[in-house]
């Protein structure tokens, strides 16, 4: 049995959970996330805990046991403390700003480049070259992320660019000047 798919889900007292028909909805503070589940897998509630079921220990089936436990797992996450990524900008004359559901970043180019934040995307700006993406879906604030950082990623020679808070990056070394 899947270890990860065995482990059961803690409902915390603000989130409501509903599976009708292998559709998982999940309710709480900050909004409400929806996902439909494999026929193969049988999700229910007992005792203030989610179990995730598989029907067989087919290779197909144990896959998708540990991957639906860890994404119904992820939307209560979200729907209480929410998820966040955050981007750094670097470069000379780089900068953010942050005007409604639109973000705006001169980086480089001729042209001031505009990302429209998805529905239920939020940006936020602690920094003129720090963005941080927020959201309660887990997958669309790291697809919305990893789209920003697209953009423009970041070179090894001077580090310009965008790049994960986290991330590191490996500098190279320029040309040698002669002897």
């Amino acid at each position: 049995m899947s270890r990860i798919g065995r482990a059961p889900i803690e409902i915390p007292a603000n989130v409501t959970f509903e599976n009708k028909d292998n559709l998982i909805t999940v309710k709480g503070p900050l909004g409400t996330l929806t996902q439909e589940v494999d026929k193969s897998i049988t999700v229910k509630s007992e005792n203030g805990k989610i179990l995730v079921e598989r029907h067989s220990d087919d290779k197909d089936h144990r896959a998708l046991h540990g991957l639906y436990r860890a994404i119904i797992n992820n939307m209560v996450k979200g729907v209480t403390t929410g998820f966040e990524k955050s981007l750094l900008v670097n470069g000379v004359g780089y900068k953010c700003a942050v005007a409604g559901n639109k973000l705006t970043m001169n980086i480089g180019f001729s042209h001031p480049v505009e990302v429209v934040a998805p529905e239920g995307i939020k940006f936020e700006l602690p920094s003129p070259l720090e963005i941080v993406v927020k959201g309660i879906d887990k997958q669309k604030v790291g697809q919305v992320a990893a789209s920003i950082r697209e953009i423009k990623k970041v070179e090894p020679y001077h580090g310009y660019g965008i790049q994960y808070k986290d991330e590191v990056v490996i500098r190279k070394v320029g040309k040698a000047a002669g002897k």
